[in-house]
């Protein structure tokens, strides 16, 4: 590729004119091959798509050719594809390094895909670059290899936390998908990678989207932006943790290079130094689960050296041999070879030689104070299903998670009278679960249920079950108290003593709502 040079802007403007000409979105892709054959490439599996064109009668369709080149990675006769891009034209996606040519056969080099979204702020499509897989290489991939929107992207996309900022950073940016997610909400963003190809696609895919926001640098973690400040700084970082060791591929894209789960360490200590006041950090990451440390005691560790606000959810564990298996077969050594029951070898005798017995995986949630009080951490392990709310075409925990913030803060601002003062109401996603014996007139069993967010499940007395019924904003939390304690014959104080823990627990999770916040 020739990047930032005015011949290849203007290609890149009749690439992106190519695309437009050739509805070439997620929609019309859909529509082209099926559900059936869209979910077999979601598990590298491309022949249904391949039927479905060839059934299609639309074979010779610049939408067709589009796709066979760059997304199933297949070559064409180069007069055919040469009809599909008018405007870029055969040379021109040489130049910008889309395709090789031999023989009159065109051949991708690239991978390129329609993507689409909903957030907070709307709904949204762009083009997406990044190296070929798998399943078009027909082999492993390399180590350099610069990665599209895979999984881990696409979580840390419905996390980001979205409200209007001046600045984000974004930490080892890869082909750039979510410095492009920033820059929705961001006047200025700041993309870093340790790799130069990676920054070199990154910054295709925000000229091929017309994004002119992003500022790109080269450099491992916080290096590039030495004595700089955001108030955002997003990461998906390689956190993949990797045996050190000779005949073990090293991938760019997920293992950072440093032994066990050091990168993550890196990325939580370094945070601080470059977050404004009031300033939120965001990644991904596992850690080690060791004989002698649990993992949130070395995580709550790395956290002691800063004096960031801090929440951590824990999605996920895996034994050691889950993980080796996951990993080794992601790089595409295929099981039951020789190559991989090596591979397994050093990822197992890694881990026990640092007495690793379980890897955690899950979401760093960081925001540096705007005062000097004492930093407030929740750590916590939250597996099963997310809340309706959170998918890859439907807004995620961005709202939820800024707003856990801000109730943190207004429930650290009021001691318990003003708590029993408030006016709550029950979130619109909270419903109420009972469970009865045959025959009592008493449940057994109250649990409350939240529909988004976290998707909690919050045990509740007859207590606390009573006075959250009660929350429509009409009365205040001390006067629905007083009620229920009349109700049930109860001490008044008795009862406020014992609710108010509980309401703040559900204010801070969302589940009940303050009138005033």
């Amino acid at each position: 590729m020739l990047l930032n040079v005015e011949v290849t802007d203007e290609l890149i403007e009749r690439f992106r004119a190519d695309l437009v000409a050739a509805d070439f979105f997620v929609e019309t892709l859909d529509e082209l091959w099926g559900p059936d054959a869209a979910a077999a490439l979601h598990r590298s599996h491309r022949v249904p798509a391949l039927r479905a064109i060839a059934s299609s009668g639309r074979e010779d369709a610049a939408l067709a050719v589009l796709a066979r080149v760059f997304v199933l990675g297949l070559p064409v006769a180069a007069e055919v594809f040469a009809a599909a891009i008018p405007a870029v034209e055969l040379s021109g996606a040489i130049e910008l390094g889309l395709v090789s040519v031999a023989d009159e056969v065109v051949y991708p080099r690239l991978d390129v895909r329609p993507y689409s979204f909903h957030d907070s702020i709307g709904e949204g499509s762009w083009w997406i670059a990044s190296d070929l897989g798998e399943m078009a290489l027909g082999h492993a991939i390399d180590e350099r290899h610069v990665l599209g929107v895979g999984g881990a992207s696409l979580t840390l996309a419905g996390l980001m936390a979205n409200s209007r900022v001046s600045s984000v950073l974004d930490v080892g940016t890869g082909c750039g998908i979510l410095a492009l997610h920033a820059s929705r909400f961001a006047q200025r963003v700041v993309a870093t990678d340790i790799s130069p190809r990676a920054l070199e696609i990154a910054a295709f895919n925000a000229a091929l989207n017309s994004i002119l926001s992003i500022e790109f640098r080269l450099g491992s973690l916080f290096e590039p932006v030495q004595g700089e400040r955001f108030d955002r700084i997003v990461s998906n970082p390689p956190f993949v943790i990797t045996p050190r060791a000779e005949g073990v591929p090293s991938y760019e894209y997920r293992d950072g290079g440093l032994e066990g789960d050091a990168i993550v360490e890196q990325v939580i200590r370094g945070a601080e130094d470059h977050l404004e006041p009031g300033g939120i950090a965001q990644l991904l990451g596992n850690w080690e689960y060791r004989e002698d440390t649990n993992a949130f005691e070395r995580v709550g560790g790395w956290l002691d050296h800063t004096g960031l606000d801090a929440w951590i959810v824990e999605r996920e564990v895996q034994v050691p041999a889950q993980y080796a298996e996951t990993w080794i077969r992601d790089g595409g050594t295929k099981p039951g070879t020789a190559e991989f029951d090596s591979l397994y070898v050093a990822w197992l005798g890694d881990f026990e030689a640092r007495g690793v017995t379980g890897v955690g995986f899950g979401y760093v949630n960081l925001r540096r104070p705007t005062t000097s009080r004492r930093p407030w951490r929740s750590l916590e392990r939250l597996d099963g299903a997310l809340g309706s709310t959170f998918s890859s075409t439907t807004p995620g925990l961005a709202a939820h998670i800024e707003a856990r913030f801000a109730l943190r803060d207004w429930l650290d601002a009021i001691d318990d009278d003003l708590l029993g003062r408030s006016l709550l109401t029950v979130a619109s996603d909270v419903t109420e679960e009972r469970h009865y014996w045959p025959g009592d007139d008493d449940p057994t069993v109250i649990t409350l249920r939240q529909g988004a967010g976290f998707a909690r499940e919050v045990p509740a007395g007859t207590l606390i079950a009573a006075v959250v019924g009660a929350c429509d904003g009409e009365l205040s939390v001390r006067a629905i108290c007083a009620a229920v304690a009349d109700v049930l014959e109860l001490d008044e104080a008795a009862v406020v003593a014992e609710v108010l823990p509980s309401i703040r627990d559900l204010i801070l999770w969302g589940m009940l709502v303050p009138e005033s916040v």
